[in-house]
């Protein structure tokens, strides 16, 4: 697909977004304009890839909360409404999720940029390749455009990661690799190891109600020229149904969820990956691809939903630690 990269605007803790006010269109035809998403909702990577930064999420899939076929007419509609990434894992289910998509996803397989991860406890010796080639079954295609590493152990090998990512790429078997819940201590020891720059993206949660790596994350991927991948970026229950974002929703005519979007994507180097298991859900959800909240609407938001004391003290410790490594480095 011919997509164009989003400009960054993205301004940190304490301020707003850098957006223009949208014009207020109807939630209708929002809908009707997201199957081929603007833009400035589109997201580069350092290869030079475009996608949407409205993806599909699948972690709660093929667990039976849906039938099957309303969890695949879901992913389906997102796909024609241009949400074109779909994330997964060998983990969701048991592998199951995967299996789900490889139905969606077996005759468009060309349109679809599939991603899935890798459990740490699978990264030693020929692990990472045999998990992948595993998750390449039951997805039913000879490749995946993005291979993540699920999370890091204490005993993880990054440089091991890499080199086994590295070689599936060379292979074919993937086209570009990444991370998931990686501080920047961890980042930072990830570029440390040969090729570790490479690294395409970092998938962690992020949402209105959980904002923490806007203190030294996104600023830090940023810097580097590195989206961020934002998982659960509708929250819980609690968070969609919360008074501000009811009251935007009800102004703008769209669902709590669609301005829950909008919030995340503010930035330009966000993608973020919803799950629904729903058709409806699908669509409410990809009115953010054509809502931009106003500056207005982004303190109101900000305001009721603050970083967190808490997020402030982890982040502080994290940088701490980053500082110890440094001067130990120095001596």
């Amino acid at each position: 697909m011919d997509f164009a990269p989003r400009p960054s605007a993205y301004r940190y803790p304490g301020a707003s977004a850098m957006i223009d006010v949208a014009s207020g269109a109807s939630a209708q035809a929002a809908t009707a304009r997201a199957a081929s998403p603007p833009l400035e909702n589109r997201v580069k990577f350092q290869d030079g890839t475009i996608v949407s930064a409205l993806g599909q999420g699948s972690w709660h899939l093929a667990q039976g909360r849906h039938s099957q076929t309303d969890e695949e007419e879901a992913l389906r509609t997102g796909l024609a409404l241009g949400m074109m990434l779909i994330d997964t894992a060998e983990m969701y289910n048991d592998g199951r999720s995967e299996e789900l998509i490889n139905h969606v996803i077996a005759d468009q397989r060309d349109r679809v940029f599939l991603l899935s991860k890798v459990l740490p406890d699978h990264t030693k010796a020929d692990g990472i390749v045999r998990a992948c080639e595993a998750s390449l079954a039951r997805l039913g295609t000879d490749h995946l455009d993005l291979y993540l590493l699920h999370w890091r152990n204490r005993d993880t090998d990054l440089s091991g990661v890499v080199a086994a990512f590295e070689s599936l790429r060379e292979r074919g078997k993937i086209r570009a690799w990444g991370v998931s819940n990686f501080k920047v201590s961890d980042m930072e020891d990830l570029f440390d190891v040969p090729d570790g720059h490479r690294c395409a993206t970092n998938q962690v949660l992020y949402n209105l109600g959980s904002r923490r790596i806007e203190l030294d994350l996104l600023p830090w991927c940023e810097q580097h020229g590195m989206p961020v991948m934002a998982y659960s970026p509708l929250g819980g229950s609690a968070l969609v149904s919360d008074p501000a974002l009811a009251r935007i929703a009800a102004e703008r005519d769209c669902s709590a969820t669609a301005v829950a979007l909008a919030w995340a994507l503010r930035g330009g180097n966000i993608i973020a990956i919803p799950e629904s298991g729903s058709k409806r859900h699908v669509k409410e959800n990809a009115v953010a691809l054509s809502l931009t909240l106003t500056p207005q609407e982004l303190e109101i938001l900000e305001a009721a939903h603050p970083v967190g004391s808490g997020d402030v003290l982890r982040s502080l410790l994290d940088r701490s630690k980053r500082w110890v490594r440094s001067f130990r480095n120095a001596l």
